[in-house]
């Protein structure tokens, strides 16, 4: 034999034996001529004697149909059958010794008209099909808050747009009527709507921000921060002590979002449960990271333990949210020994 195709025979060998790949060497009737290593891995030991003993077809008892246009598992117009259709890529389904039913990457050739003999080659995709289910949850999961979050923006602004301003103006002519001539008792019951229409606009206006701050919109993640935490030392008498360090005044409004809402659920778990009347709060750029900490002094959990105050939903909502842009959520907690939340969102990093 010539060097060359000694030396091309010997490679292909090589590649035969050493290859990832399953491959199946079978005739036109698709009994199996030949197996590598891969192949044999994923079939039963006891079938593979069996296999090379059976005449025809025995590929079929590995294979539990192939994806076509019209289904995901058919046997309809089988690539042993009709070769002469491509069949140079396509997905097909096999039992396996370890793993159960699985989709692999396939592709069919005719390596020899005279001789029949066609090659059967397997890509597993169970890796793939993986990244591609965790990718699609993630875009999905993006979507469904995305729009969660245009919604609340659009119900924030007619609260505060067209439903708050209709109360002050009605405040304001109540509060005219009083200069009229009316009798004591009507006076005293003008007196009580007014307080009532006082507490219903704050009301509303304390929904609006909660549902979606303007200031985040409009400022920025610091504007946004001071106001909510003025609203909570006002309405709750917890002093947050809240500390600013950034180069850049604004971010996406992905990361805006992520970080102003782990942050607003890290408070209110602080206020909820730590039984402390102070916390204190820190946003700061470091290590091409956005940063967040969240930290009180106050009674502390286990974070072992399941048994945890509340739903628990907060805690897993702050982890989905971080990993929507590629960030990392830290928790730190000890019985006694207070409660600490550090957020690192990375930066995109700017051309020179």
């Amino acid at each position: 034999m010539h060097t060359a195709d000694a030396k091309l025979t010997h490679m292909l060998m090589k590649l035969f034996s050493h290859s990832k790949e399953a491959i199946f060497f079978t005739n036109q009737q698709g009994k199996i001529l030949a197996m590598n290593p891969a192949a044999e891995q994923i079939i039963e030991p006891n079938w593979i004697e069996e296999l090379y003993e059976q005449e025809a077809q025995n590929v079929c008892q590995l294979c539990r149909g192939y994806t076509n246009e019209v289904e995901l598992m058919s046997c309809i117009n089988c690539f042993l059958h009709h070769p002469e259709e491509d069949f140079s890529s396509f997905q097909v389904f096999l039992k396996t010794k370890d793993k159960g039913v699985i989709p692999y990457a396939a592709s069919y050739h005719i390596i020899d008209e005279i001789e029949g003999v066609r090659a059967f080659m397997l890509r597993d995709l169970t890796k793939q099909f993986k990244t591609q289910e965790k990718l699609y949850q993630t875009n999905m999961l993006k979507y469904v808050i995305k729009a969660q979050e245009d919604e609340r923006k659009r119900i924030s602004r007619e609260l505060h747009d067209s439903v708050a301003q209709e109360l002050l103006s009605l405040l304001v002519d109540m509060r005219l009527i009083k200069y009229m001539n009316a009798d004591e008792e009507v006076l005293n019951k003008i007196q009580q709507t007014e307080v009532s229409l006082t507490r219903l606009l704050d009301d509303i206006r304390h929904l609006s921000l909660e549902l979606r701050p303007a200031s985040l919109d409009d400022l920025g993640l610091e504007a946004a921060f001071r106001s909510h935490f003025k609203w909570i030392e006002k309405n709750y008498g917890l002093l947050v002590h809240f500390s600013a360090e950034l180069s850049a005044a604004r971010y996406s409004s992905e990361i805006e979002t992520v970080v102003y809402r782990v942050c607003q659920e890290a408070v209110l778990n602080a206020l909820k449960y730590a039984g402390t009347d102070e916390v204190y709060v820190r946003l700061f750029e470091d290590q091409g990271c956005l940063q967040l900490m969240v930290k009180d002094d106050g009674i502390g959990f286990d974070l072992n333990d399941i048994e945890i105050k509340g739903t628990g939903l907060g805690l897993y909502g702050m982890h989905e949210r971080a990993e929507l842009v590629n960030g990392q959520l830290k928790m730190e907690s000890k019985s006694g020994k207070g409660t600490t939340v550090h957020l690192l969102v990375p930066l995109p990093v700017e051309d020179d």
